[in-house]
């Protein structure tokens, strides 16, 4: 039996660390999984196959727990397949959108078409275990299973609020090539940002986008120290709507109207960066709506 999901990297607009409350909206970043599941006739635990640049920790883990719900028993031989368009530790949410493929296209391949809710409680709960995500990250997992501002509270793993994209909104990335570190280990840093990330939530919650990424991104800048200040009041000066650091960075992430976007490109630093234009993701994945 086969199975295959499409899901979709996300930016931030608030980052759960601080207050338990993230919000954030999916982007034009595919992650292509597809899985095969036979039995071999054994006793044994599942057996996990494929290339090594389709497995990992988050890989294995994902198929795994799905598994676990939707492969009840032994015998089973998973063999994996990944294709994606995310950078990895850059902040554009690689680890929940590869997580959410693998458990849908698993899922899939069982005959089920479970809500993204089911999908990106799953996935948050790989995020916990493998260490890639203190809080789980439900906000980044659903951003990138359907479209659309979403607002988490990841403590409890449910939904708060959803919102709809400005159809004429495009957003603009600046990805510098180093790696942001595990989030795990800035719990205790970014606690005691907790005020500031309460803010930043209340805006999210009451649909103030604009006012909740800035005070997301000053709470981001303070602790990791990204120099992006002056920047982001260039790209505002601009026409930028509003810009953030995405996750942990140390992405930068710029929403202007789509015909501003090429401008604003000529105000980034002319460095080893890169630098993409994106959609927002507004289009459910290949395969149809889940319900």
């Amino acid at each position: 039996m086969r199975g295959s999901a499409r899901t979709f990297g996300a930016i931030t607009i608030t980052n759960a660390l601080a207050a338990g409350v993230g919000c954030a909206v999916g982007i034009a970043l595919p992650v292509d999984a597809e899985v095969s599941v036979d039995s071999d006739g054994s006793n044994d635990p599942p057996k996990l196959r494929g290339s090594p640049t389709s497995r990992g920790p988050v890989v294995d883990a994902a198929v795994r727990a799905a598994l676990a719900r939707y492969y009840p028993g032994s015998g089973i031989v998973a063999t994996m397949s990944l294709q994606s368009d995310i950078p990895v530790a850059r902040g554009l949410k690689s680890s929940s959108a590869v997580s959410t493929a693998f458990v849908l296209a698993v899922a899939r391949a069982a005959g089920h078409e479970p809500t993204p809710l089911e999908v990106g409680r799953l996935a948050a709960g790989v995020g916990r275990r493998v260490g890639v995500s203190a809080t789980g990250a439900l906000d980044d997992a659903l951003a990138g299973l359907e479209p659309g501002f979403v607002v988490t509270d990841n403590r409890q793993d449910t939904v708060l609020r959803r919102g709809d994209i400005d159809s004429a909104w495009g957003v603009l990335l600046y990805i510098p090539p180093e790696p942001h570190p595990p989030s795990p280990g800035l719990v205790s840093a970014f606690a005691r940002e907790r005020e500031a990330g309460e803010r930043s939530g209340r805006a999210a919650l009451s649909g103030d986008w604009v006012s909740a990424m800035r005070l997301n991104t000053e709470l981001v800048e303070r602790t990791l120290h990204y120099p992006y200040r002056a920047l982001r009041e260039r790209l505002e000066q601009g026409g930028a709507i509003a810009s953030g650091v995405s996750g942990l960075g140390p992405t930068l992430a710029v929403i202007a109207p789509t015909s501003r976007l090429p401008e604003l490109a000529e105000v980034l630093p002319k460095d080893r960066a890169e630098r993409r234009q994106v959609a927002f993701y507004r289009n459910y994945p290949e395969g149809g709506r889940t319900p």
